[in-house]
């Protein structure tokens, strides 16, 4: 039996039909624009293009190994939890997988999606906080800074904790409105960011204040009380994922924070490099405070105050905290933590110059100068800072004819990349690097640093070495006087390993057959 719709049922179903088309219509035309600038950061973040860099190759590489041991017992020959700064069994996992699946482009893919991913997060909670136009223009200031994309291609640490740490946040300030529990499921996210990058607990403190200013106009009390909350549980799972990992894991990650030797750049230094990564996007965000506040209800202003502060305030922790350490060092990523909290104030100021509707040219012209002057401030930081490695190629090229398995030692500045390069072929205890080595003599000395380099050099301990004068120069130099006196190693070849420093070469050496004879008698 056919069962025909009344007339009155039929359209009712029509209008519904109507009214979703309309609805899906709308989300659209809305999701459109965020499409539009993921789309760019995207393109701009795989116009970048290098072979590995050190700090890629070291934690792809160890991740193969840990996956080694945990498959086939595999030793990985290194106890990388006493100087990774992030747990090894997490991210160096990840993406050896994806590794494993296509490769560095696959692993660096991983990133990107997380980079984008963090974009459209920016913008949720600069809506949330704000408005839907703010939020656009926040993800647009984001998405093209300089360590966005860097991050964005980049196959570490960096783009998951930055993205789990953006979740968070957006998790805290949309929970506001809603029971405990739910701002307690952006604990887990908090601890696992830590877990992954330790460098990422300097943010918590924001994702912490987010709880208590979103939640504020329902009570300041009770706003304290949810994230303090919050903070315990977090704490909580913390103290678990330690006592799980064990002691080496905690002295390691004691190692590379709290305890992290100064480095030897100076205060003048850091700053000045950090005034190029956070300048741009920072102005516009104290901008956004400004007009936050004076567009704030009398009774509001407090805490948009607070707000503001807070949000562009994160800016400036990453500077501070290495400029206390003296280091450089990944400070071109860390940048970008700060960014993110600081892009939800920038998109603000962005709303309010373009304004509601308003066809001000001048307004649009002001808007959209600041908008070009961070894509040619990100888009050049990102392409300098990609080529401040060589590129590893020819390098590679000419020890894949010299390396054999098992047996033999090579001695090459960041050793890193071509034991990634060539894991095929060769075993992790046969490459050192020049950042450290531990060498006992025939005569039975335990020597470290420069002289356990020129012992085993004078004993051909290396068959081949290869050295580009770059990052460890001093000990490089030093190496030199011995490899030129032309007793027991001939120069093979010199490969281009330009950078964004200058021009640069790897000098390749190996040792005579008359040297590797004597030795092995």
């Amino acid at each position: 039996m056919t069962i025909t719709p009344t007339r009155a049922a039929a359209g009712g179903l029509a209008r519904q039909r109507t009214t979703r088309a309309g609805r899906a219509a709308t989300r659209l035309r809305l999701g459109a624009p965020l499409v539009a600038v993921l789309a760019a950061q995207a393109a701009l973040t795989l116009s970048l293009r290098n072979t590995a860099f050190q700090d890629e190759a070291l934690y792809l590489y160890a991740g193969q190994r840990q996956l080694a041991l945990w498959q086939h017992g595999a030793p990985t020959y290194d106890d990388y939890a006493s100087y990774f700064s992030g747990a090894p069994w997490f991210y160096p996992v990840l993406g050896a997988l994806a590794d494993r699946l296509g490769g560095l482009a696959a692993a660096r893919a991983v990133s990107l999606l997380l980079m984008l991913g963090t974009t459209a997060l920016v913008a949720g909670l600069t809506r949330q906080l704000f408005d839907r136009n703010a939020g656009l223009l926040a993800a647009a200031a984001f998405a093209v800074t300089g360590p966005t994309l860097f991050m964005g291609n980049l196959a570490t640490y960096d783009a998951p904790a930055v993205f789990l740490l953006a979740l968070a946040a957006r998790i805290a300030v949309a929970a506001a409105g809603h029971p405990v529990p739910v701002l307690w499921t952006a604990a887990p996210l908090l601890v696992a960011a830590v877990a992954i990058k330790y460098a990422a607990a300097l943010w918590l403190p924001a994702v912490l204040g987010l709880a208590v200013l979103a939640a504020a106009p329902r009570g300041w009390g009770r706003a304290v009380a949810r994230a303090v909350s919050l903070l315990l549980l977090s704490i909580a799972l913390g103290a678990g994922v330690l006592l799980v990992a064990g002691a080496e894991f905690v002295r390691g990650l004691v190692a590379t924070t709290t305890a992290r030797p100064e480095g030897t750049d100076s205060v003048e230094r850091v700053l000045s490099a950090s005034a190029e990564y956070v300048t741009p996007l920072l102005l516009l965000a104290v901008t956004g405070v400004v007009l936050a506040v004076a567009a704030a209800a009398r009774g509001d202003r407090l805490r948009v105050a607070l707000l503001g502060l807070l949000l562009s305030g994160s800016a400036l922790l990453a500077p501070a905290y290495q400029a206390h350490l003296h280091t450089l060092t990944s400070l071109q990523k860390h940048a970008g933590y700060g960014l993110l909290f600081a892009a939800p104030m920038a998109g603000y100021a962005l709303a309010r110059l373009i304004g509601q509707g308003t066809r001000d040219p001048r307004r649009l012209g002001l808007a959209l100068a600041a908008c070009l002057v961070l894509t040619s401030v990100g888009v050049r930081q990102s392409q300098t800072r990609y080529h401040d490695w060589p590129d590893a190629g020819p390098l590679v090229s000419v020890l894949r004819t010299q390396v054999r398995p098992v047996t033999g030692h090579y001695l090459v500045e960041e050793s890193e990349v071509p034991r990634y390069y060539l894991r095929d072929l060769v075993e992790p205890y046969q490459w050192t690097g020049t950042f450290f080595f531990e060498y006992t003599s025939k005569d039975g000395r335990r020597l470290t640093g420069v002289p356990a380099y020129r012992a085993a050099l004078d004993e051909r301990y290396f068959d081949v070495v290869a050295l580009r004068y770059g990052p460890t120069s001093a000990v490089d130099v030093q190496i030199d006087e011995v490899l030129r006196k032309g007793q027991g190693y001939e120069q093979i070849a010199q490969v281009p390993a330009d950078s964004s420093y200058g021009r640069g070469a790897y000098t390749i050496w190996r040792a005579t057959p008359d040297s590797q004879a004597t030795r092995s008698r």
